[in-house]
């Protein structure tokens, strides 16, 4: 299929980087990072549009789309020292769930097995379901583990009279094998879903779920850090999950089903920069943005930055000088 760019308006890549093809292995066979855009909220319960996410994100920058962003705090350019290539959206028809999600699974096993770290940009997150059973068919059905930022758990069982959709996927993975629930973690769950039963259910397969009330009395970095020590364990990369609306909605109203009381949005950046600074990180992902729902792009703002902060962590990893984010700006200059 001849590569689309944005389902939904120009084509235009993320902050400009190179564009490539998944149809042509030679565009993204030295990549480092690849860009995959997943428009699709066929998959919604509430509020639809976050099929119009991935072209948002994009281009979502009060700078040139110049294919240069210098980290202040890192002291990294991702998009220089990172070869990052975007292949544009795949093409997802409204309606059909089951050929969407094929689609997006097979170009994340595509990216991997051509030795790049995919990083999709959602779209609602049933494609969590097509994106990390993507990232295990390459890397090893149950060896990788999942960071799943999210107010909500995201396992039900049938939601609307369907198996699959964005309330579910993450049930659907764990029943498959494709991850194993002992090496699965949730950060910022809250509100009043799931109920009891779901929640045994998910206590049976050893999911551990950080809910913002212990994460409050904890504190966030006490809760990363326990995080990062199991989804270390027995594992040999980890997939971070950002749903958008781990956010509080005073700072991320672009978003289907918007739950008061989350994290703030240098709680997240903050908390994506960590893991992806420490742990092996082979997927990643950015969902749930709404643009139609949004305000002064203040939640697509935030999920180009979110993108932005996984990727220059993974720059700094790669570089293997010890960071130190609090040291004075000009030091040594």
């Amino acid at each position: 299929m001849t590569r689309i760019g944005n389902m939904h308006g120009p084509d235009f890549t993320y902050l400009g980087v190179p564009k490539a093809d998944l149809d042509d292995e030679s565009t993204y066979a030295d990549a480092d990072v690849v860009i995959i855009g997943a428009p699709f909220d066929g998959g919604t319960g509430h509020r639809s549009g976050c099929r119009m996410g991935p072209m948002a994100i994009r281009g979502c920058d009060y700078l040139p789309h110049d294919g240069s962003r210098p980290h202040l705090s890192l002291r990294v350019d991702p998009l220089q020292e990172l070869k990052i290539v975007d292949v544009g959206d795949v093409l997802m028809p409204a309606g059909d769930t089951e050929k969407s999600l094929e689609r997006i699974g097979e170009a994340v096993r595509k990216v991997c097995a051509a030795g790049a770290i995919p990083v999709c940009i959602g779209g609602d997150h049933t494609i969590a379901l097509a994106d990390i059973t993507g990232v295990a068919r390459h890397h090893g059905w149950g060896r990788v583990s999942v960071v799943h930022f999210d107010a909500h758990a995201d396992t039900g069982d049938i939601i609307h009279g369907e198996l699959v959709g964005h309330g579910t996927p993450m049930r659907r993975l764990l029943e498959s094998g494709a991850c194993r629930g002992d090496r699965f973690l949730q950060l910022g769950l809250r509100g009043y879903w799931p109920e009891p039963e779901t929640l045994e259910w998910m206590a049976r397969q050893g999911m551990r779920c950080f809910e913002m009330a212990e994460i409050v009395d904890r504190g966030l970095d006490d809760v990363l850090t326990e995080a990062s020590r199991i989804a270390l364990d027995d594992c040999d990369g980890v997939f971070i999950s950002v749903d958008i609306d781990v956010v509080d909605p005073g700072m991320a109203p672009g978003t289907g089903t918007p739950e008061p009381g989350g994290f703030t949005s240098r709680q997240l950046l903050d908390s994506v920069r960590r893991l992806c600074l420490e742990l092996p990180v082979v997927g990643v992902e950015v969902v749930e943005v709404s643009p139609p729902y949004d305000h002064a792009d203040i939640t697509v703002a935030l999920g180009n930055r979110v993108v932005l902060e996984a990727l220059s962590a993974i720059a700094a990893r790669r570089r293997g000088v010890p960071v130190n984010p609090a040291r004075p700006l000009l030091e040594g200059r």
